[in-house]
């Protein structure tokens, strides 16, 4: 297939010529003189290498290609329209930490869903791949416990996240190690805040199975605060040492944010 030079900036000459299928109103819409809209058309020919209208003192005429041409300009600012200024539905592309999925946005989704047609794609990832797919456009929003402001990228502070410890019975919490730990990884707090480790520990890199299993006395975890429902009668406690950290909602810098990532923060904050 040959590849044709294709000088864009006359199109707008060409539709407004074609659906008046007049010159001198094409030029009045235009706000520019009748032979300016001709020679417009003309360059527009010579980088098709097609004749795209048949002039004559008294009609102008569409060839096939014009048809064609204009056919499919028609379809594309239907289409413009529709992306920027209908009302279709939207995708809104979500990158978030493993642990805030399970225990805080499920709900948000669940609010999110019963009050828009929106879609929502959510993928969970490691801090710096959130980081990395963000500043690339992979994502809209994410969720993270980092407060990252860039010349691309700013955050807002969501809430302040909590950590305790928590276990199905009484226990002393100083002496930490001679109970089993659930953790959550090998940075988990507990490995940092005591020197002396348990005898038995069980890695399991999800929320919700650290708390079904302290509430069947496996072991003693330290979740936060909010993912600790008062129906688990759970015993909770505040450790000295243990920092607490603020979930941020970070996107790239809008001059103004679109309206369906809008709709999705707004239900965010009410919560």
């Amino acid at each position: 297939m040959k590849e044709i030079s294709f000088d864009y900036r006359y199109l707008k000459a060409f539709m407004v010529t074609s659906r008046h299928l007049n010159f001198s109103k094409a030029a009045v819409e235009l706000n520019i003189a009748q032979s300016a809209v001709s020679r417009q058309i003309k360059l527009l020919e010579d980088s098709v290498g097609q004749q795209l209208i048949i002039r004559s003192s008294k009609k102008v005429l569409l060839t096939e290609k014009g048809e064609a041409l204009l056919k499919e300009l028609t379809h594309f600012e239907v289409r413009l329209q529709e992306i920027f200024f209908g009302e279709m539905n939207k995708t809104i592309r979500i990158g978030i930490l493993h642990g805030l999925l399970e225990t805080w946005f499920n709900d948000i989704m669940v609010d999110f869903s019963k009050k828009n047609q929106h879609q929502l794609v959510v993928e969970v990832n490691t801090l710096d791949q959130l980081k990395e797919k963000l500043h690339n456009g992979k994502y809209d929003l994410i969720f993270t416990t980092e407060n990252i402001q860039s010349d691309l990228v700013s955050s807002l502070k969501l809430f302040e996240e909590k950590m305790v410890l928590i276990s199905k019975s009484e226990i002393n919490p100083k002496v930490a190690n001679e109970y089993p730990w659930i953790v959550y990884s090998d940075q988990d707090h507990l490995f940092h805040l005591f020197k002396n480790r348990s005898h038995k520990t069980i890695v399991v890199n999800s929320i919700t199975t650290i708390l079904k299993l302290v509430r069947k006395g496996v072991g003693i975890a330290i979740v936060p605060d909010h993912t600790v429902d008062p129906e688990m009668k759970l015993h909770a406690y505040d450790l000295k040492g243990l920092t607490k950290q603020h979930i941020h909602l970070s996107s790239l810098n809008f001059k103004s944010m679109p309206e369906h990532m809008k709709e999705l923060v707004d239900v965010i904050k009410k919560r």
